[in-house]
């Protein structure tokens, strides 16, 4: 966010998209890090951003945590799928998230509930880059 508010990255407009922005545990709770990744998808002209229920300190896991994204749940809902199942209920573009884990996670979700042709999943700096001024 720091490069963006500064100038030193400058964004222009965007296609317009709707964003839900899914918090990593490590970078939320852990780091305490929420804003920062919000404000700078906000700084993006054409960015529409809406919140999943669960989110920042009362977010939900992707399912990757705790090694669990090699493991087969056979009881319930894999909890990627839950965490899918929230972002896709709001009619989000795109689905955006700082974590290799997360995106792999939401982006095996998106797939699963075959809407991998309307919803893309992308990293923060995937998305800032794609409205980088002049590129």
């Amino acid at each position: 966010m720091q490069l963006v508010a500064e100038g030193l990255i400058r964004v222009s407009s965007s296609a317009k998209a709707r964003i839900t922005y899914h918090d990593p545990c490590y970078l939320g709770r852990y780091n305490n890090v929420y804003d920062a990744p919000r404000d700078t998808l906000k700084a993006i002209p054409g960015l529409e951003v809406v919140e999943m229920k669960r989110s920042r300190d009362k977010g939900f896991c992707c399912g990757a945590g705790g090694g669990r994204m090699w493991m087969e749940e056979r009881v319930g809902k894999r909890v990627n799928i839950e965490r899918t199942e929230e972002a896709l209920g709001l009619q989000p573009d795109l689905i955006g998230t700082a974590c290799p884990f997360c995106m792999t996670m939401m982006s095996d979700g998106v797939k699963d509930k075959d809407a991998a042709e309307r919803v893309q999943v992308k990293d923060i700096a995937e998305i800032i880059l794609d409205a980088v001024e002049g590129k």
